[in-house]
C-alpha cells in the first residue's frame, strides 16, 4: 500500500485491525479522505500525513494510536473534518490549526495533549465542534474562540483549564452545546453567557464559579440540560429557572444556595433528573415528576427540606416558620395597634378589588381561534372547549403527556363527546410573548383552514390566561421516528408503505411552499414530526410552528429538539445561519433517507454533500444501504426506491440553490412510472448518482 500514488480514499473503519498504519498512505499527495476509526490500531501516525495538504475528512478516533500532535501535522487548505479522539497522542496544540480556514469539526479529545489552547485557532473561521476534552490542557481559555461566530459546539471538559469564562463566549450566536466541566474556571459567569439563546446543554461543574445564579437564565429557553454543581455558587434559585420549560435534566448540587425551591419549578414537566443535594436549601419540594421519583440522595445534607420522600420529613401544613415566644409576643405588641387601622384600608382595597375583577373578567375568558367542524361537533364555545381539555388532561397531568418539545409539551385528551385530540401547552413566551395577539390568531386561523390530506389538521388555538394551547388532530400510528426504531413495527413498515410516506411528505410540503398564501417554512422537518395513521399515510406535524410561535423571526430561528436532530438541516445551521424553505427541502431529503435506510444516514449526508465523499463511497452497492430488516425491493418497487432515492441525493446538495424545489420533487415523484428493474442488486451508489436510467 506504501506504493500507492493515486490513492484518493482509504476507509479502514469498524474492522478490528491490529498492527500499524501504512507510513506512506498519501504517497501521491492526492488523498482526501482516510478513515480508519473503531479498530485496535497502534503506532505513529503515518508520516506522510503531514505535508498531505489533498486531506478533506480524516477520522482516526477509537485507536491506540501514538505520537506528537504539534509536530505530526500541518497545514490543510481543504481539511473539512478530523477526528483524532480516544487515542494516546501527546504533545501541544499547534497555532497552525488556526490555519485551516476550511475546518467545520475539530476533535481530539481523550488523549494526552498537553499545553495551552492557541488563540490563533479563532482563525479557524468555518469551525462549528471544537472538541479538545478529557486532556491536559492548562492556561486560560482564549478569548479568540468568540471570533468563531458559526461554533456549535464547544468542548473543553476534563483539563486543567484556569481563569475566568470570557464573555466572548456569550456571544456566539449558535452555540448549542458548552462543556467547561472539571477544569479550574473561578469567578463569576459571565451575563452574556446567560443570554445565549440557543443553548441546549450548558455544564460548568466541577470548577470554582461563584457569586449567585443570573436571573437571566429565563432566557435559555431551549436549555435541556443545565449542570453547575460541584460551585461556589450563592444565593437563592432564580424563580426563571422554572420557566426553562425544556429542561431535562437539572444539577445544582454542592454549592451555597439557600432558600425556597421557586414554585414555579411544579411546571417543568420537562424534567427528569434533578440533584440539589449539598447546598442550603429548605421547605417543601415542587410536585412535579422529576422530584417525586428522586432518591433521597437527590436532596441530602439541605437545611431544611422536607416532602414525601424517604429519609426527608414531611411538610407541615402550615408552612411558616416556627416563631419563639419571645418574637411571638414582639410581633402582638406591634400590630395590635395599627391592625384597626390596616382593617379600614383592606376593606377600601376590597371593595376595589371586586370591581376590578369583575371589569377584568370579561378579558380573562379563553379567546379561541378554530376551524368549524371539531367545534360544531362539540357544541363549542371557548370557556367550555378549556375547561373540558383541562378535565380531560387533569390539569395537564404527565401521565397524558406523549411528547415533549422545544416550544411545547403534547398531551392525548378524550373529550367529553367521545373524540380525542392531541393537545400541545405551549411554554410561556420570554420578552413579552406575542405582541399582537390579533395578528397571531388571524394567522392561526388561516392555518386551520389548510385542507391537505399529508398535514396533520390543526382544529384551533385556545388562548387562555393561565395557557395556550394548540388542538390538533390525534393518530394513533405514531411518528416515523418511533416506528423505525422498533424492530417489529419496521418489519411491517414494508416497501411500498415507505415509497408512499415519501410521497405523502413531499405532497405536504410542497403545498405548504407554493399553494399557501403566504407560504409555510415548516423549519423542523424530522422524523419525529412525521405521522402516521391506521393506513400508513403520512401527515406533517407541527407545519408553521416555528413561526406561529416567534412570529418576529426572519431567516433564523432556533432549533427545537436535541443535538441529533440539528442533523437534519445541519448545512444551514453551519454554513449561512439562515433557514428558509431549501432547508425544508434538505431535511426532506434526509428524513427520506432514514425512511428508506431505517436509520438516521449520518455520516452519509456529509460524505453524499461533497464531490470528493460521494466519490469515496461510489463503489458501495445501494442494497447494502437500506433497511436489512427488509427483503430488498422488486421490479417496480424497486425502480420507485431508485426513483427516490436519486431525488434525495440531489436534495441533499450543499448548495441550497442548486436544490431542486419541493414543488418539483412532488411532480416528480408524482409523475414518474419507470419501468420495472430486475437489477437491483447489482446498482452500485454511483450509478445512482451519475445515471438517469437504471431499468434492465
Amino acid at each position: 500500500m506504501d506504493n500507492l500514488t493515486s490513492l484518493k480514499t482509504l476507509l479502514l473503519a469498524e474492522n478490528d485491525l491490529t498492527g500499524h498504519l501504512p507510513q506512506q498512505v498519501c504517497l501521491g499527495g492526492v488523498l482526501e479522505n482516510f478513515t480508519a476509526h473503531n479498530n485496535y490500531i497502534t503506532g505513529p501516525i503515518p508520516r506522510s500525513l503531514k505535508n498531505c495538504t489533498s486531506l478533506y475528512r480524516v477520522r482516526l478516533e477509537h485507536n491506540q494510536l501514538t505520537g506528537n500532535v504539534s509536530e505530526d501535522f500541518g497545514v490543510y487548505p481543504s481539511l473539512d473534518y478530523l477526528d483524532l479522539s480516544d487515542n494516546k497522542l501527546s504533545g501541544e496544540l499547534s497555532s497552525k490549526w488556526g490555519q485551516c480556514h476550511n475546518l467545520t469539526s475539530l476533535k481530539l479529545s481523550n488523549n494526552d495533549i498537553s499545553g495551552e489552547i492557541p488563540s490563533e485557532l479563532g482563525k479557524a473561521t468555518q469551525l462549528r465542534v471544537c472538541d479538545l476534552s478529557l486532556n491536559h490542557l492548562t492556561g486560560r481559555i482564549p478569548k479568540g474562540l468568540g471570533e468563531l461566530k458559526f461554533l456549535v459546539n464547544l468542548v473543553l471538559n476534563d483539563n486543567h483549564l484556569s481563569g475566568s469564562i470570557p464573555p466572548e463566549i456569550g456571544m456566539l450566536s449558535g452555540l448549542a452545546q458548552l462543556n467547561l466541566a472539571a477544569n479550574n474556571l473561578n469567578g463569576s459567569i459571565p451575563q452574556r453567557l446567560w443570554k445565549c439563546k440557543t443553548l441546549l446543554e450548558l455544564n460548568l461543574s466541577a470548577n470554582r464559579l461563584s457569586e449567585a445564579i443570573h436571573s437571566d437564565v429565563g432566557s435559555l429557553s431551549f436549555l435541556q440540560v443545565l449542570d453547575l454543581s460541584h460551585n461556589l455558587l450563592i444565593g437563592k434559585i432564580p424563580n426563571q429557572v422554572g420557566s426553562l420549560k425544556s429542561l431535562e435534566k437539572l444539577n445544582l448540587s454542592h454549592n451555597t444556595l439557600f432558600g425556597f425551591i421557586p414554585s414555579s419549578f411544579d411546571d417543568m414537566l420537562s424534567l427528569t433528573s434533578v440533584d440539589i443535594s449539598h447546598n442550603q436549601l429548605e421547605g417543601p419540594l415542587p410536585r412535579n415528576k422529576a422530584f417525586r421519583e428522586a432518591s433521597f440522595e437527590a436532596f441530602r445534607n439541605n437545611k431544611g427540606l422536607c416532602g414525601n420522600i424517604t429519609g426527608l420529613e414531611a411538610c407541615s401544613s402550615n408552612l411558616n416558620h416556627n416563631v419563639d415566644h419571645k418574637n411571638n409576643r414582639i410581633v402582638v405588641a406591634t400590630v395590635v395597634p395599627i391592625s384597626c387601622t390596616l382593617l379600614l384600608v383592606f376593606v377600601v382595597f376590597g371593595i376595589l378589588s371586586f370591581v376590578r375583577r369583575r371589569e377584568r373578567s370579561v378579558e380573562n375568558m379563553p379567546q379561541v381561534v378554530a376551524s368549524d367542524n371539531l367545534f360544531a361537533i362539540c357544541n363549542y364555545d371557548g370557556k367550555m372547549m378549556y375547561e373540558n381539555i383541562v378535565e380531560a388532561t387533569e390539569e395537564f397531568d404527565s401521565k397524558y403527556c406523549i411528547g415533549v418539545g422545544g416550544y411545547g409539551s403534547v398531551y392525548k385528551a378524550q373529550l367529553s363527546d367521545g373524540h380525542i385530540v392531541a393537545v400541545k401547552k405551549l411554554h410561556p413566551l420570554q420578552e413579552g410573548g406575542v405582541a399582537d395577539q390579533k395578528a397571531f390568531h388571524s394567522e392561526i386561523q388561516a392555518l386551520t383552514e389548510i385542507r391537505h390530506r399529508n398535514i396533520l389538521k390543526l382544529h384551533g388555538f385556545c388562548s387562555h390566561p393561565r395557557h395556550s394551547l394548540l388542538v390538533y388532530e390525534f393518530l394513533e400510528g405514531g411518528s416515523l421516528e418511533k416506528i423505525l426504531k422498533t424492530d417489529e413495527q419496521a418489519a411491517e413498515f414494508d416497501w411500498i408503505k415507505r415509497v408512499n410516506v415519501v410521497k405523502g411528505m413531499a405532497n405536504a410540503v410542497s403545498y405548504m411552499h407554493h399553494d399557501c398564501s403566504p407560504p409555510i417554512v415548516h423549519r423542523d422537518i424530522s422524523s419525529k414530526n412525521i405521522l402516521l395513521d391506521s393506513d400508513y399515510e403520512a401527515h406533517v406535524a407541527d407545519f408553521g410552528a416555528a413561526r406561529l410561535i416567534n412570529p418576529d423571526s426572519s431567516n433564523w430561528t432556533p432549533f427545537e429538539g436535541t443535538f441529533e436532530s440539528c442533523t437534519y438541516c445541519f448545512v444551514e445551521l453551519a454554513y449561512t445561519m439562515q433557514i428558509n424553505e431549501k432547508c425544508d427541502v434538505f431535511s426532506f431529503g434526509v428524513v427520506t433517507l432514514e425512511t428508506l435506510m431505517g436509520r438516521h444516514p449520518g455520516d452519509l449526508i456529509s460524505l453524499l454533500s461533497s464531490p470528493s465523499g460521494a466519490a469515496s463511497i461510489s463503489h458501495l452497492l445501494l442494497k447494502d444501504l437500506l433497511d436489512e430488516r427488509l427483503r430488498s425491493p422488486r421490479r417496480q418497487t424497486a425502480a420507485e426506491v431508485v426513483s427516490i432515492l436519486k431525488l434525495a441525493s440531489q436534495c441533499l446538495h450543499p448548495s441550497p440553490r442548486s436544490r431542486p424545489s419541493m414543488q418539483q420533487v412532488s411532480r416528480e415523484l408524482s409523475a414518474r412510472n419507470p419501468p420495472p428493474l430486475d437489477q437491483f442488486h447489482t446498482i452500485t451508489l454511483s450509478q445512482l448518482l451519475d445515471s438517469t436510467n437504471y431499468t434492465s
